[in-house]
């Protein structure tokens, strides 16, 4: 799956926008993703509060949406963008690569509950294309 020229304007608009909001989007993706998808909890087991609203949880998904804007100014080369983070969770952390669809998801809900209407079909697929870019680069280390 590739990005259009376009494809590419819309993310970098939202991203401009959103990205104040960052660690709050982030937090809020991550806090969906262990209720909607319980078994993801696993891998925050650590935690001590595994609550959508908990200060880890939050912290962890303010991380994810910094790992999201690297790929976003990294555009046009995500997997050098993401290269060090798809090692690490495929050689250290050994998260299931499904997981990073599913976080896809949640992100796509958050992004939808905080841009509201400015959420356009449009704008739509093309995070979700993004998004699916970036969960196969994050599995590219397990083949």
């Amino acid at each position: 799956m590739s990005l259009s020229a376009h494809d590419k304007e819309l993310i970098v608009k939202v991203w401009t926008k959103i990205s104040p909001k960052a660690a709050q989007i982030g937090g809020d993706a991550l806090g969906r993703l262990i209720v909607v998808f319980p078994q993801t909890k696993i891998y925050f087991s650590h935690f001590a509060d595994l609550s959508p609203s908990s200060p880890q949880i939050k912290a962890h998904g303010a991380k994810v949406l910094g790992a999201i804007g690297e790929a976003v100014s990294g555009i046009d080369n995500v997997s050098a963008s993401l290269s060090k983070l798809s090692e690490l969770h495929a050689y250290n952390l050994r998260v299931d690569p499904v997981n990073f669809k599913l976080l896809a998801h949640t992100l796509l809900v958050s992004l939808s509950a905080t841009l509201g209407a400015e959420f356009t079909p449009e704008i739509h697929l093309a995070w979700d294309k993004f998004l699916a870019i970036i969960a196969a680069v994050l599995s590219e280390k397990y083949r």
